[in-house]
């Protein structure tokens, strides 16, 4: 069960992708020209993908995958390369609607482009599920239920990403609050490491999970850290 601000934060994003961010987005996520603060994001995005499928089996033939969060689908794509059979989920329309055009798949895997909630078990049970830059705008608590959410129906790894935190993001995230406007993105929420092992540790449900590798991108206007969750002892 999601938490009312789960719940909230989600419509943010909804409404933020499908008429706010459009354009931009479709923009970061091609190969179009874009300046140079958006091309060290597209840049760290790329090293950050490139990292979480390093952790995701070479061979994934006969494995699900949930892409929590696909956004145009580029990590779907790739792991239906390796074979796995991809369910993308993505709450905004428009950019599963872009990952569809855009999607030319040859491997042998598949891709199940889907609009919904990432946490919806309806979705089945998978070997391994990703949710890149998906989770950071929510607050630890919230991401914690979420993989709590999640676990049960992953048999072997979570992949997520948070917003460390550190002294920039945790001002720009006050600065957010305390100045809003209706074009703004909703606000990356900064987390602390030691926090979210604490909280990860303490929750019931994630008491066969625990935290393995972390690994940290950092590309001009893009700071992302990676945590893999172990779903099995």
């Amino acid at each position: 069960m999601t938490s009312p601000g789960y719940a909230a934060r989600r419509s943010q994003l909804t409404t933020y992708f499908d008429r706010t961010a459009v354009e931009a987005w479709a923009r970061l996520t091609s190969d179009a020209p874009v300046s140079k603060i958006r091309a060290t994001v597209r840049a760290g995005r790329d090293a950050m993908r490139a990292n979480l499928l390093s952790w995701l089996p070479e061979d994934m033939t006969g494995q699900r995958l949930l892409d929590a969060g696909c956004g145009t689908g580029a990590l779907s794509v790739e792991a239906a390369r390796r074979g796995a059979e991809v369910v993308a989920v993505d709450v905004s329309p428009t950019l599963v609607g872009l990952a569809r055009e855009r999607t030319a798949l040859s491997g042998p895997g598949r891709i199940d482009f889907r609009v919904g909630d990432m946490l919806d078990p309806g979705h089945g049970r998978f070997d391994h599920v990703v949710a890149m830059d998906s989770l950071i705008h929510y607050a630890t608590p919230d991401i914690v239920a979420a993989l709590a959410a999640l676990a049960p129906r992953a048999a072997g790894s979570i992949l997520f990403t948070v917003a460390p935190r550190t002294p920039l993001l945790t001002l720009m995230h006050m600065a957010g609050r305390a100045f809003p406007r209706g074009d703004r993105a909703p606000a990356i929420v900064p987390v602390g490491e030691a926090d979210l092992r604490r909280r990860v540790a303490r929750e019931p449900a994630l008491s066969g999970a625990h935290l393995a590798r972390a690994h940290r991108v950092n590309s001009g206007f893009y700071l992302s850290q990676a945590f893999e969750l172990r779903c099995r002892p």
